[in-house]
Formats: C-alpha cells, structure tokens, sequence
C-alpha cells in the first residue's frame, strides 16, 4: 500500500478569500507577539517577518514571507491578531461602486469593413 505524505512546509502562510476581505494565516510558534511585525509595502505588498526586540537577542524562530496584495483591498483597514502562536491577518476589500449617473448612456461601435 502506497501511502501519500503532504509535507507542509514550515511557517506555510495559509491564504483564503471572503466576500469582505482577503485572510492570511501563519503558524508561528516559540515567537512573541511583540517580535512579529505585519506592513504593507507601497500599498502593493503585505509583509510577514519576525524581529528581535533587543538586537543581541534573537526571535525565537526567524520568519519573513511577502505578498502582492490582490486589487481593490483598503490598505488601511489591515488588520491582525496573534493568539496561540497562530498570527491572522485581514485585509479588507474596498467597495467599488459605480455611479450610474457618471456611464454613458449609449455605446458606439465602430468597425472597418473587411
């Protein structure tokens, strides 16, 4: 019998999508909360990574991954929790909302005879 083993790697950060927002999940053990930093780069990334506190002191487990952030997502509705050595981060979506006052009220359509 042929058995299959998935190795998950370590510090896999898990993705999902909601209809509200975008959810980032990461196991991290061992690290405190006060060594987990959580940016956002020029609105285009989302980045994970430990830091030591005290410089001569090393977090417990050395962690950075970074993200393209999907379109649409408000930046400064991030936000995150970290309970249980499991870190989640929410990225909320933005409305995009089209005023129908500001679309045209006829399309043209224009083709070059073959």
């Amino acid at each position: 019998m042929l058995l299959h083993y998935y190795h998950v790697p370590e510090n896999y950060v898990h993705w999902r999508e909601t209809p509200d927002s975008h959810i980032y999940s990461a196991d991290l053990p061992g690290v405190r909360k006060e060594e987990i930093k959580v940016e956002a780069e020029d609105s285009t990334y989302l980045i994970i990574r430990t830091e030591a506190i005290v410089e001569s002191l090393a977090p417990s487990r050395r962690f950075m991954r970074k993200f393209r952030l999907p379109g649409w997502v408000d930046v400064d509705g991030i936000s995150a929790g970290y309970e249980d050595g499991v870190l989640i981060i929410t990225v909320p979506r933005r409305e995009f909302h089209v005023d129908p006052a500001l679309l045209a009220h006829r399309l043209e359509v224009t083709a070059r005879a073959a």
